[in-house]
């Protein structure tokens, strides 16, 4: 069998893929990033820290010889002495010696004329060339230094101070390699100090990492069970009041708008489905008469032809308002300050020019809201074309009224406009008015007559996306009020 081209390179992406998600999670990379802030600052300060120390030490032990080279200068410049004054054998003549050794804890070793040793130090000190020249020297108080010399497996700091008229010279030894070593177990520490802290430093870091991202892995967790099941109505796991509680609760509602969402949709089609039998049925059995046309007698083909028409209409109505419900709040039509009076006068001239009938109009107060103009209109027209359609005595004046500045409003609901048709038709029944801004819903009363049961729907879906409700009560004298309120909060919000 041929594999494809480059089906091994991508058998080895997968796996490196996997690893480097895995390491780049936001646990690993708190721990790394709290790891590696400690490291830094921990190896700084013991770096700074040793450095200083070290550099204090070895001025201070520096120092203290120099300074005990300078007084013996300034003690053989001054006297005459010879390599007897220092010798430590001599416990007449430790006065010398003592001012010497006592401060620095130095070692001493006297030389005589060319150099030969007259009192061996404590470790024996090497005489070099240079001393030897020092012992012979005329001037008192001439130096010759080394700064590295390997005594015993030891280091020492040496200087060789001539008493003059070659009389011989006195060498003064310090050891530093015992500091060395003192400042090398000091690294040493210091390097253990810092591992243990950066360890300590990243166990604590993965114990707070673990703490904080503790609730941000339960909610990807949820928000992952969500995307491989595609259920909605999972549990978020939720606590706190701080930023990822907030993540938690929004989380939480978008899911819960979604699954609102998905079952609005779910009803929809099911109810659409159940609707459309009807029209559909009936064109079928319309079109099935329509081969035997010619058998039929002409007053049964008009009736046929008027019934194609009606139901065509009825179907086409049906689908549009279904499209308009569908919309809903996804509408992309702008937020702009809207009329409503003048908008209801507009509704009136059209309805009044379709259907003949007396409609009036009365505004009172400011009627400006802020929302989508277009689905306020069809909410206002829908009004009046369901009360054009059920007022069949066609006498009595259908009303418009909006009014500006309102409180709350019978049926529910509360907001700056109201609008309302009031009409002269058979009324509503009282179990019915809580039922008629439901989709598809008809009085039973009502089903005879031409409708697909959603422009009421329809206003109630821009009511509530302009913040507001829709209303429906009975009218004394008969008849029914019907409307809506809009303007607020959350107007503007969709219709």
């Amino acid at each position: 069998m041929r594999l494809p081209e480059g089906f091994p390179g991508r058998l080895l992406k997968r796996p490196v893929r996997l690893r480097l998600r895995r390491v780049s999670s936001l646990r690993a990379t708190f721990t790394l990033s709290f790891a590696a802030v400690a490291a830094v600052v921990t190896v700084l300060v013991g770096f700074l820290s040793y450095d200083a120390a070290a550099r204090l030490v070895r001025v201070d032990q520096q120092t203290v010889f120099a300074g005990v080279v300078q007084d013996l200068q300034v003690e053989v410049r001054e006297q005459v002495l010879e390599p007897g004054d220092f010798a430590q054998s001599d416990p007449g003549h430790a006065g010398a010696l003592d001012k010497i050794v006592r401060p620095s804890r130095t070692d001493v070793q006297v030389l005589g004329p060319g150099g030969a040793v007259v009192d061996r130090g404590h470790p024996p000190l090497p005489v070099a060339a240079v001393d030897q020249q020092a012992a012979d020297a005329s001037a008192a108080g001439t130096l010759a230094e080394h700064k590295e010399v390997e005594v015993g497996g030891n280091w020492y700091r040496v200087a060789t101070v001539a008493l003059g008229d070659g009389r011989g010279a006195v060498q003064v030894a310090q050891e530093f390699s015992d500091t060395e070593d003192l400042l090398n177990e000091l690294q040493q520490r210091t390097v253990l100090l810092v591992a243990a802290v950066v360890i300590a430093s990243g166990l604590f870091g993965w114990w707070l990492a673990r703490r904080i991202t503790r609730r941000l892995v339960r909610l990807a967790g949820a928000a992952e069970d969500v995307a491989r099941t595609g259920r909605l109505g999972i549990q978020v796991p939720v606590a706190g009041y701080d930023e990822v509680a907030r993540l938690g609760r929004s989380f939480d509602r978008m899911l819960g708008r979604l699954a609102q969402s998905e079952e609005d949709q779910r009803r929809l089609v099911q109810d659409a489905g159940h609707e459309l039998r009807t029209p559909l049925t009936s064109l079928r059995t319309n079109i099935s008469m329509l081969r035997r046309i010619d058998e039929l007698p002409p007053a049964a083909r008009e009736e046929l032809v008027a019934d194609l028409a009606l139901e065509s209409r009825e179907l086409t109505d049906l689908v549009n308002e279904l499209v308009a419900l569908a919309a809903g709040r996804s509408d992309t039509e702008p937020v702009r300050r809207v009329d409503l009076g003048e908008l209801a006068e507009d509704v009136a001239v059209v309805a009044r020019r379709r259907s003949g009938r007396d409609i009036v109009v009365r505004v009172s107060g400011d009627v400006g809201v802020d929302g989508r103009p277009t689905a306020l209109q069809r909410a206002v027209s829908n009004l009046v074309e369901n009360a054009v359609k059920f007022d069949r005595g066609g006498a009595a004046v259908i009303e418009v009224v909006v009014v500006g500045g309102v409180g709350r409003v019978e049926g529910g609901g509360s907001g700056g406009v109201r609008v309302e048709v009031l009409d002269r038709g058979p009324g509503i029944g009282e179990g019915d008015l809580e039922r008629v801004f439901d989709r598809f819903y008809r009085a039973a009363d009502a089903r005879s007559l031409p409708g697909s049961g959603l422009g009421l729907s329809i206003v109630r879906e821009v009511a509530v996306g302009h913040g507001g409700a829709p209303f429906a009560y009975r009218r004394e004298g008969g008849g029914v009020v019907i409307g809506f309120t809009v303007g607020g909060e959350g107007a503007g919000g969709g219709g």
